[in-house]
């Protein structure tokens, strides 16, 4: 397995995180940056993996004891996740956001809304309608970013969901979805029927406004 210092250089996650923003980076790579290097017999990315496992286990309940059951995580490394963790419970995390409308949402995705690239967005909800995690799946090159059900729905089965809200922004500022959009919506909600899950909504966003695939009597 190649170590970070194999990567090329726009691949490794820091320098992602500062050319694309945390946004852009998987769980993964957010753990490999915080923690930076591994150890002389465990790779950064394999300790990583192995510590988003225990995060998507234990969430709010994770403590030193479970990180150091990692091999390579010292009470260093471990102490890193936990203060990291502790900073953002105090000074980020918001009360639980409900979705009823598509208005609740746009507060959430406002950041991609003037964006150059496209960005697709997958919100995950439980069966209260309330918001578990929103994740970037994909960044593309102006108004292309190719989607697959195995990406948008991988992370969404981990935090065992009941329900989806799907996002994207236009560069162009055109409001109006496309046959590319069209088509992606029509795959993601045959995929999300099969696996059981609800889609909420489709939004399109730019800084004109929004979309939503639910008023347009496109969500079914």
């Amino acid at each position: 397995m190649k170590t970070i210092k194999d990567m090329p250089e726009h691949s490794r996650p820091r320098e992602k995180l500062r050319e694309k923003g945390a946004s852009a980076l998987t769980d993964v790579e957010l753990v490999t940056a915080i923690l930076g290097m591994g150890t002389a017999g465990v790779d950064v990315r394999t300790i990583a993996r192995q510590v988003v496992s225990l995060i998507r286990e234990y969430k709010a309940g994770l403590t030193l004891d479970h990180l150091q059951t990692v091999p390579g995580m010292g009470l260093a490394k471990a102490g890193q996740i936990i203060s990291a963790f502790e900073l953002a419970r105090r000074h980020l995390l918001k009360d639980t956001v409900k979705i009823t409308v598509a208005q609740d949402v746009l507060p959430l995705v406002a950041d991609i809304a003037g964006k150059q690239q496209e960005y697709f967005i997958c919100i995950s909800l439980n069966g209260a309608n309330e918001v578990i995690e929103k994740r970037v799946v994909t960044i593309g090159l102006l108004d292309q970013s190719p989607i697959h059900p195995r990406e948008v729905f991988a992370d969404v089965i981990a935090d065992r969901a009941a329900a989806v809200i799907f996002v994207h922004n236009h560069p162009s500022g055109d409001l109006q979805p496309s046959e590319a959009d069209h088509r992606i919506h029509e795959q993601l909600t045959e995929a999300a029927k099969i696996l059981g899950i609800r889609v909420l909504d489709n939004l399109i966003v730019t800084r004109r406004g929004h979309y939503s695939f639910r008023d347009a009597g496109l969500v079914r």
